[in-house]
């Protein structure tokens, strides 16, 4: 009597869901959807939503996506074809396409990555006073870079969920994704911060230099210094920064010089565990010979 109940109600489910918002839902959405419609459809008030999605994803056009990440596991249900991008907006609240992932959306790379990154900002906490030094950047330099773990293989693509520094969101935009749907993403200057404090999440640091070339229409170096400012690194990354604006060939000196105003007390490298490194007097930079 049940099943035959739900089998009759199907086609005003059906048109439930295709009449919703958004085609992509949690467990909590579904059982707040059945809640809502569970007296016109006249299911049995002992119904579960559990017995309502095994229904759904058995007799409909409902499909389960599950993203197994070794931090923990996300599921949602989708209503037909979804573009990644959109699906992946809803992995966490807040979250946003950041690194090579925004490279790509902003047109800064002429390659298709195959890996996605999406940021999820930790939340605010007081900032380590630890004094830095020479010692301790040559040290830190000399060690592999930290690549996070928190990775899973969905299709063709690697999805990173970072847990990144807490920003406050700034310099987070929205934007139409390739496939339309409405998504948020670091603008240019925010981008290619980002990708000079982690080159390895950008393809690395002959690619993060061409995302400095192919940025020169859209980037304001204006804007790239303040947002810098705010973020307020302990290393100095301005002086990478500069280095790929110089090298980029396409900037303005008066817009090079905008980071020359910072302090320069230290030297610096472009990327860890350089293998033949070159030095800029200018910048106080060691770089990879060949860049």
């Amino acid at each position: 009597m049940t099943e035959a109940r739900i089998k009759i109600a199907k086609t005003d489910i059906v048109k439930a869901f295709a009449q919703e918002e958004s085609r992509i839902f949690k467990e909590s959405d579904i059982a707040a959807i059945l809640e809502k419609n569970r007296a016109f459809w006249r299911l049995r008030r002992g119904m579960s939503a559990g017995e309502f999605l095994a229904f759904l994803l058995e007799q409909t056009n409902l499909k389960k996506v599950s993203f197994d990440f070794p931090n923990r596991k996300i599921i949602r249900y989708v209503w037909g074809q979804v573009p990644l991008h959109e699906l992946l907006m809803t992995l966490q609240s807040n979250c946003y396409f950041s690194h090579y992932t925004a490279m790509y959306l902003h047109d800064l790379t002429e390659q298709v990555p195959k890996t996605v990154y999406v940021n999820q900002e930790q939340p605010a906490k007081s900032r380590s006073e630890g004094a830095i030094t020479q010692d301790r950047i040559d040290m830190a330099m000399r060690r592999p870079v930290r690549v996070s773990g928190n990775v899973v293989q969905h299709e063709d693509y690697r999805i990173y969920l970072l847990n990144g520094k807490n920003t406050g969101n700034l310099g987070v935009v929205e934007m139409d994704s390739p496939e339309g749907a409405r998504i948020r993403v670091t603008d240019v200057e925010r981008t290619l911060i980002d990708v000079t404090v982690r080159p390895v999440y950008g393809g690395g640091a002959f690619e993060v230099l061409k995302a400095y070339k192919l940025a020169r229409p859209k980037v304001s170096v204006n804007k790239l210094a303040a947002t810098l400012k705010k973020l307020d690194y302990i290393y100095p990354y301005h002086q990478a920064i500069g280095f790929y604006l110089e090298r980029a060939g396409v900037y303005t000196e008066s817009s090079i010089a905008l980071l020359r105003k910072f302090d320069f007390k230290y030297d610096f490298y472009l990327t860890h565990q350089i293998k033949e490194k070159a030095y800029s007097e200018r910048w106080r930079l060691y770089f990879p010979k060949g860049l």
